[in-house]
């Protein structure tokens, strides 16, 4: 029913702003997690500890669900689970690598603003998938946008080589969304997380150990944000949004993810004792400001029983 329909997407919006709180306080731990380790380094160890902590989460809910003794799916199911994380897994490979070696190269605030862009992405690509956008979306995306910009950007300008990877990072992460969005009805959401972590992890071994050469000793030191990272922004995090993806559109759940970069803001101010300008709070408005418009119900005709029933039919995901 409507009335369903309307409290799973609520549920959806609820658990993405908790993906984006999480995602928006690890950015201190990223931070400090770079003062002792390399990007594939950090990126395999924290997508390690992700796809551990998972395993348990895993199988407890498969037990739940009266799956435990169950030999699983048909074999087209199973075929879908894996072929959904490796894709899952690669397009996060991509976009955190081109993010993380970005970041190195730009400002913080730029980065910020540049990753945001995925907002503007995932409607653009979602128009080739024949997706239908609503009016209200682009409108809040134009608005999340301006917002980005004045909580962002505070006067550097130019693009480098920095900026360059961030943006590669922000079409990565477009992708990922989508690749989410046509996955995730299909199959178990905790299984394909898990599969993506090990996926990413299995990827960044390559460079980490042929271009890094890491010690344990540095891993060590740096096990406290790896571990806020790999149990709560990859574990928890990634879980959640593939979860949530299940009753929302990919538009509006790029756009709740973007506060993300608000809550970074935030958790910089809480735990740093950064201290926010009134132009940074001016944006940090605009954004919320933006999701909460994408997420109001649309006015919809009186429709007939027979057009509701048909309404309802209709497949609310696309394929890629």
């Amino acid at each position: 029913s409507e009335v369903s329909s309307m409290s799973k997407q609520l549920r959806a919006g609820l658990l993405l702003t908790l993906t984006a709180l999480i995602w928006g306080s690890a950015f201190v731990a990223q931070s400090v997690g770079m003062d002792y380790v390399e990007p594939f380094t950090y990126l395999f160890s924290r997508n390690v500890i992700g796809g551990i902590i998972l395993i348990p989460i895993m199988k407890f809910v498969d037990k739940f669900n009266g799956k435990e003794n169950n030999p699983s799916a048909e074999p087209k199911d199973k075929r879908t689970l894996i072929i959904g994380g490796i894709c899952c897994g690669i397009a996060l490979f991509v976009a955190s690598s081109f993010q993380q070696i970005g970041i190195k190269y730009t400002s913080v605030g730029k980065a910020g603003f540049i990753t945001s862009l995925y907002m503007i992405i995932v409607p653009i690509f979602g128009i080739f998938l024949k997706k239908h956008v609503p009016k209200k979306v682009w409108i809040a995306v134009v608005i999340a946008i301006i917002g980005m910009y004045f909580l962002c950007m505070t006067g550097e300008t130019g693009i480098n080589n920095g900026d360059i990877l961030v943006l590669l990072c922000a079409v990565g992460f477009s992708f990922h969304i989508l690749i989410i969005d046509h996955f995730s009805p299909k199959v178990d959401g905790v299984h394909l997380s898990c599969i993506q972590f090990w996926i990413c992890a299995l990827i960044s071994f390559f460079p980490m150990v042929i271009l890094e050469k890491p010690t344990f000793s540095m891993i060590l030191a740096a096990w406290a944000p790896i571990l806020y990272a790999g149990a709560l922004s990859s574990g928890a995090g990634y879980t959640l949004q593939i979860i949530a993806q299940k009753d929302i559109e990919p538009t509006i759940a790029s756009l709740i993810c973007s506060l993300e970069s608000v809550f970074s803001v935030l958790a910089g101010w809480v735990i740093l004792g950064e201290t926010l300008s009134p132009r940074e709070l001016f944006g940090c408005a605009l954004v919320f400001a933006a999701v909460i418009l994408a997420q109001l119900p649309e006015r919809r005709p009186n429709l007939s029983c027979k057009d509701l029933q048909r309404e309802e039919s209709r497949p609310h995901h696309s394929t890629l």
